[in-house]
């Protein structure tokens, strides 16, 4: 786990643990150049990787950046960096946290930030519209069509849910993907190489952006 590796390579300590009945998941402290920041592993599913937001929330934290693997809906290439603007919310947590609408818009001051970051690193990303959805094995031709005739470009299963939480507790929260899966082709699901050669890059950039916050 790449989290957890670099967490012992920097003598991360442990804050806080968020019990669950499947795995614990240690909230690390790490201070770099001065900086302390947190850094944890989310688990996946929109509930749970909220219940772990709740927790960082209460623990202190103001500004969190989250990033994450998401499946592709329009022909873009594995291992792409992905900044979603909005997030239909197509999952059930979100609603637990702000009021009914079909989209929640992320952070302004958030996104900016990530795509300056981006853009100084000589990284280059998109922006999207993300479909959150916890309807896994919901995620048919029909409706992958309807979302793209929509104006969704990928689709993840917790960025509407962590945004809204975000919102209603007063934290600021910025995300962006790493491109794995494709169902670009509504004949052919492609599963890629899951993005994972993007795993240790999108870490880096999570640690390095938020110690310029």
């Amino acid at each position: 786990d790449v989290v957890d590796s670099y967490a012992s390579q920097h003598h991360a300590r442990v804050m806080e643990t968020v019990e669950t009945i499947t795995k614990n998941y240690p909230i690390y402290v790490i201070e770099e150049n001065g900086v302390a920041f947190t850094l944890v592993q989310a688990p996946l599913g929109a509930s749970a990787s909220v219940q772990i937001l709740d927790v960082l929330i209460a623990c202190g934290c103001k500004k969190i950046i989250s990033a994450g693997s998401c499946g592709v809906l329009v022909d873009i290439e594995e291992n792409e960096f992905l900044i979603p603007k909005k997030a239909l919310r197509d999952e059930g947590t979100s609603y637990k946290y702000l009021p009914a609408e079909r989209y929640i818009e992320l952070d302004a001051e958030m996104l900016k930030s990530l795509q300056s970051f981006l853009t100084q690193r000589k990284i280059p990303y998109k922006e999207c519209t993300t479909w959150t959805t916890d309807g896994f094995f919901r995620e048919t031709a029909d409706m992958i069509y309807y979302r793209k005739e929509e104006g969704c470009d990928c689709v993840e299963m917790e960025c509407a849910a962590l945004a809204a939480c975000a919102k209603k507790r007063g934290a600021q929260f910025g995300q962006f993907f790493f491109t794995a899966d494709s169902l670009a082709n509504l004949d052919q699901y492609d599963e890629r190489g899951w993005g994972k050669n993007s795993l240790q890059t999108a870490l880096q950039i999570c640690v390095d952006l938020i110690q310029t916050l």
